[in-house]
């Protein structure tokens, strides 16, 4: 019966890194650097608000978009930390994590042979769910860029099928965090185009040196910007499914539909913990955004020794390093040195085909894990040169 399936179902691959796990699954010992989730628990206080609404019987159905009290927190928390205003009734839909907002997102806006901009090497969450609305995704490299989007990549990849441009910032694998000059230019390139931005910035609050900027508090692009963000990364909660979308109501409204048929709410387990950490909460990212950045400090020092070239990340918690020079696919690279050294990290092939000769290392990862794997990484490198 597999003939009978959708084509473009069976056309979608496995994510890359689930790939790899397969291979490092064979070594349980192993220093693993290929996490993208935190290493720090949920806060306490924040479990305890679970436990809290479970003994409460709040075990029912939510509105569709979400508790209105979560509703207003999440738009207070915006209004607080990022200057950005939605209306909590109309303009903010509690999702299924953040896949599910992005995964909503592009099949409301999403027609038959439209076509999306995307930085690459990125995220790979994006794309299937472009092929599955039976769009097309239009990778730009920013390889030589930085890994940043800049408007002359996107001159020179719109067309006039370009429906979206996506926006990951700070960006998984790179790190890489848009500041708020190089927004301006985008910003300026996309305002009096009808192109619908979508602005991935659920590591908005790992984002190291600078305050976080969104696209959607600069001029013109509230009203064709979708905010998406959540408490994964903030709050250590990858396991609660909890994602923000922010949008214009009269983009929302249509958003709403198709969440309401794909998972009718989020949680309301998971939706009462999240009220407590947009309010009591909403400072619990500082203590592990100082424990990356030390992390990190630690792993650039150790790289620039082994001779690796990189671009300094200023957000979320990798490292995308060139591993060209050695001659090996990324693939090869990491299997290698899974083998050799008992050190896991993710092929950079994984994050597109843009991502081939780089790997990512994850620093989400206790310093004595760090260490170790610091130390494997330098072996290896020491045996091939």
């Amino acid at each position: 019966m597999e003939h009978l399936l959708n084509n473009k179902a069976k056309a979608i691959q496995i994510s890359g890194i689930r790939k790899f796990f397969n291979e490092v699954a064979q070594f349980p010992n192993a220093v693993s650097l290929t996490l993208g989730q935190p290493d720090f628990p949920t806060p306490l206080h924040v479990k305890e608000a679970a436990i809290r609404a479970i003994h409460n019987n709040q075990t029912i159905y939510s509105h569709n978009a979400g508790y209105p009290e979560l509703r207003q927190a999440a738009s207070m928390y915006l209004k607080e930390k990022y200057d950005l205003e939605y209306d909590p009734a109309t303009e903010v839909i509690v999702t299924t994590g953040a896949s599910e907002a992005i995964d909503i997102t592009l099949r409301t806006i999403l027609s038959e042979g439209d076509d999306v901009l995307l930085p690459a090497p990125v995220y790979p969450g994006y794309e299937p769910v472009i092929t599955l609305c039976g769009a097309n995704t239009i990778y730009m490299d920013t390889t030589k860029t930085g890994f940043k989007i800049t408007p002359d990549l996107i001159e020179k990849n719109i067309t006039e099928k370009t429906k979206a441009i996506i926006i990951p910032s700070p960006s998984n694998p790179t790190g890489v965090a848009l500041d708020e000059q190089e927004l301006k230019y985008i910003a300026e390139s996309l305002k009096d185009r009808d192109i619908f931005v979508l602005s991935d910035e659920i590591y908005s609050e790992l984002k190291y040196d600078a305050k976080h900027i969104s696209i959607a508090s600069l001029d013109g692009m509230r009203e064709k910007t979708f905010v998406i963000n959540g408490l994964s990364k903030s709050h250590s909660m990858t396991g609660w499914r909890i994602g923000l979308l922010y949008g214009p109501q009269n983009l929302l409204q249509h958003v709403l539909k198709v969440h309401q048929y794909n998972v009718t709410c989020a949680s309301t387990i998971s939706q009462a913990a999240a009220i407590e950490a947009l309010t009591h909460g909403k400072d619990d990212a500082a203590e592990m955004r100082t424990a990356y950045k030390e992390r990190l400090e630690y792993c650039c020092s150790r790289l620039n020794n082994m001779g690796i070239t990189f671009e300094k990340p200023n957000g979320a918690f990798y490292l995308f390093v060139s591993i060209k020079k050695y001659g090996l696919s990324s693939y090869q690279f990491a299997l290698q040195l899974l083998q050799s050294e008992e050190v896991a990290v993710v092929p950079g092939d994984a994050f597109t085909f843009l991502g081939e000769g780089y790997i990512r290392i994850s620093y989400a990862a206790s310093m004595e894990q760090l260490k170790k794997g610091m130390d494997g990484m330098e072996n290896f490198i020491n045996s091939l040169t």
